[in-house]
């Protein structure tokens, strides 16, 4: 076999598995939005994340194993790598790893809610022990400051009322 057609041959399997790993990063953004709910903005932004990623890729690929020409094999490669992965191991891929990031969000969830508990504890009794004395002592001087400023302007009018608590 002609060297010439084994280094073609050698160049149509790397960029079959360039179009592999082009499968793969597009599940990674697409795993991502299944499993986290993301605005139209972070969609819009992993979009072109995806697309610098593969040109960034294949770029580095064709400048790195084929001085970078460009032959129609490359092209055909790359597509015949996406259709492989996508036919045979994408819903699988996706299908397990939904699982596998669904499992994780819950056993995480589990250990926040366990750290959590005790500390939403130690809130409610620094609450209940500081919190309330001090809000109720802020309270009662508001409502005797208040009480003295209305004394005070009853006796500038020349008036004294003298109301129900004796002031």
């Amino acid at each position: 076999m002609d060297i010439d057609a084994i280094n073609q041959a050698y160049l149509f399997m790397i960029f079959i598995l360039n179009g592999i790993l082009i499968g793969i990063i597009f599940d990674v953004f697409r795993i991502s939005r299944r499993s986290f709910k993301t605005s139209n903005f972070i969609t819009s932004l992993e979009d072109i994340l995806f697309w610098m990623l593969s040109a960034l890729l294949l770029m580095y690929s064709i400048f790195k194993f084929n001085n970078g020409q460009f032959r129609l094999y490359i092209f055909i490669g790359i597509f015949l790598g996406i259709a492989i992965y996508m036919l045979f191991f994408s819903k699988f891929i996706i299908k397990i790893s939904v699982k596998i990031i669904n499992a994780v969000k819950k056993i995480l969830e589990y250990i926040c809610n366990i750290i959590a508990y005790p500390l939403k504890k130690i809130y409610n009794f620094i609450k209940k022990l500081i919190v309330r004395p001090i809000l109720f002592f802020i309270r009662a001087v508001k409502s005797v400051f208040h009480k003295i400023q209305n004394l005070h302007k009853s006796k500038k009018n020349g008036k004294i009322i003298e109301n129900k608590e004796g002031f």
